[in-house]
């Protein structure tokens, strides 16, 4: 069941992120923060796709890529079309990535520590899933205070 449920999980999840950051009417509200709120809609996004990209794309499809997580806080005012390519290309890696595991597979340990652990794969991404959503509601919330929808 896992096997079919998680990458049917991720693809929602990862369109309504498309769907959130489409939902901003004024693209400099991605970056705004205010009182209280440490990070900001595209760093958030950042933070998700450098995340999914490296402990799906790279640890499970062996997409060479190479994380820099300190830039997914540090950069700001990349344009929301570039976010939604970035989106995109990160949905392509996890489905495809996911699609080639075996239910086998979710029982192996995760190549990567996670918390100093190695986990069952299976678990590991249940805990990315987790990930994904968490950060996909504080962006909900973002953009309902930053553009005063209530």
């Amino acid at each position: 069941m896992l096997k079919e449920t998680l990458p049917e999980l991720f693809e929602r999840d990862l369109q309504k992120l498309l769907t959130e950051l489409n939902l901003y009417r004024d693209e400099a509200n991605l970056w705004q923060l205010r009182p209280g709120i440490a990070n900001s809609a595209g760093n958030l996004c950042l933070h998700v796709l450098g995340n999914l990209n490296h402990f799906i794309g790279a640890a499970l499809g062996h997409t060479g890529y190479i994380r820099y997580r300190e830039d997914e806080f540090s950069l700001k005012n990349i344009p929301r079309q570039d976010l939604v390519i970035n989106i995109g290309n990160c949905l392509l890696i996890v489905r495809t990535t996911l699609e080639k595991l075996s239910a086998e597979d979710l029982e192996k340990d995760f190549p990567l520590e996670k918390n100093g652990r190695i986990v069952p794969t299976g678990h590991m991404l249940i805990h990315l899933l987790a990930h994904l959503s968490y950060h996909l509601g504080q962006i909900n919330y973002h953009r309902r205070l930053v553009e005063n929808d209530h």
